[in-house]
């Protein structure tokens, strides 16, 4: 029995791009490491600073104390007295061997002012202190054992505190440094899922382009006019297609940026308008588009070239995907106080339920009909209806139509309007009028 290899999973080449998002986030991890390492080297050093201090405040007030009020016999913890009475000397017993310093007792005895040093015997530490008590000549020396002790378990527990410190540090850093990086690694794969779909949706009107004017050139000596205005009649409806291609890139380019003025917009004008645009294609494709406005004026504040611009989109895409004999409505209502509503519905093929918020993502496509449900338009209407402070949804069930409902604030008496971020400029694109319809 022959045994079946093991395969591996192959990984994924990373891209330029990726390798140095990558490396930076390599690079802010180990920098915010080593600054929080050295903040914590700097914050231990102080700490060590001042718990030194303090212990030798310690030491000479204890010393200072036993010269004051101790005796040989009742010395304090750690202290070791030494007392000159009448040339006698007599000294705590158990003194370490060393002590007491005589020749700062025979300094003081010669009349030298008090004497308080710092002298090590045996390899220990001592505070010393010589001063006169009355008539009698007085030396306290305080063993910093126990001191240095504390120092010792103080400075384990900075370097344990360091090292435990620094791994979290360097697991946090990294994980932030991640998110930071996360969406300019977002943005690096937009703008390349970006050209490659610009790609993808240039590349077909332009084949189609070149190959009818390839055909027009050689039919060129043997057409009838009839024949060669037909071509030349697809041949623009070609342009037209790429134009607004291009139109609708330009806009995504463009629409956070592009300054303008709102004013006061009839929603139900601008619906008018792109019904009766649609009327010869619609006759041609045997469909029927109608209006049904609401009672009243349906005013909104908002650029009437990307109002339209998001009519025209929605009615394309309607009739894009309703087979001849079927009809697209537009309605203009006003459902509720202070909001006007725009929907489009259509009696075409409709759409899963769960592809609703998918469509309104650029170049995304629907699994059934013969137009673009509409990636980039749609995209663009959303963007569009949310910078008026509006909202659009897409409702829709296979085979029984779809429906796109925007929703925008209606616009109050005598409201004044600002200057605010539009896309009017944008729309003005390969030689259009600004108000003509997509």
């Amino acid at each position: 029995m022959n045994a079946m290899p093991i395969r591996f999973p192959r990984r994924t080449a990373r891209s330029p791009e990726q390798r140095r998002l990558a490396a930076a986030q390599w690079t802010i991890t180990w920098r915010i490491s080593l600054v929080m390492s050295v903040i914590m080297l700097i914050v231990g050093g102080i700490v060590y600073t001042v718990v030194l201090f303090a212990q030798r405040a310690d030491a000479e007030r204890e010393t200072q104390w036993g010269i004051d009020h101790n005796t040989v016999e009742s010395p304090p913890v750690c202290v070791w007295m030494t007392v000159e009475r009448n040339g006698a000397v007599s000294s705590t017993p158990g003194a370490p061997a060393g002590l007491p310093v005589r020749a700062s007792l025979a300094a003081v005895r010669a009349g030298a002012p008090p004497v308080l040093e710092r002298v090590e015997r045996g390899g220990e530490q001592y505070t010393v202190r010589t001063a006169r008590r009355g008539s009698e000549l007085v030396q306290a020396a305080y063993g910093e054992r126990f001191q240095r002790a504390d120092r010792n378990h103080l400075l384990l527990a900075f370097a344990a505190a360091e090292a435990v410190g620094l791994l979290l540090v360097a697991a946090a850093s990294g994980m932030l440094a991640r998110r930071s990086m996360e969406p300019l690694s977002e943005a690096l794969d937009r703008q390349r899922r970006f050209v490659a779909d610009a790609s993808h949706e240039l590349r077909t009107p332009l084949t189609q382009l070149h190959t009818r004017a390839q055909l027009l050139a050689r039919r060129s000596g043997s057409e009838t006019p009839q024949q060669l205005a037909t071509d030349l009649q697809r041949l623009v409806t070609g342009t037209r297609q790429l134009g607004d291609v291009i139109d609708d890139l330009l806009l995504s380019a463009r629409l956070p940026q592009s300054p303008g003025s709102r004013d006061p917009v009839d929603l139900t004008a601008l619906a008018e308008e792109a019904v009766s645009a649609e009327d010869a294609r619609a006759q041609e494709m045997g469909l029927a588009v109608r209006l049904r406005p609401g009672p009243g004026r349906h005013v909104v504040v908002g650029t009437a070239p990307a109002l339209r611009r998001v009519i025209a989109a929605l009615v394309d895409n309607a009739m894009g995907h309703t087979p001849p004999g079927g009809e697209v409505t537009v309605s203009v209502d006003a459902p509720l106080p202070g909001v006007v509503s725009l929907s489009v519905r259509d009696t075409g093929v409709g759409f899963a339920p769960e592809e609703g918020a998918r469509l309104f993502e650029r170049f995304a496509r629907g699994s059934a009909g013969r137009g673009r449900r509409f990636g980039l338009g749609l995209a663009l209407a959303r963007e569009v209806v949310e910078s008026h402070g509006g909202r659009i949804t897409a409702e829709g069930r296979p085979g029984h139509g779809a429906l796109f409902t925007v929703e925008l604030p209606a616009a109050r008496t005598g409201e004044t309007v600002p200057r605010e971020r539009t896309i009017a400029s944008c729309l003005s694109v390969g030689g259009r009028r600004p108000d003509a319809p997509g």
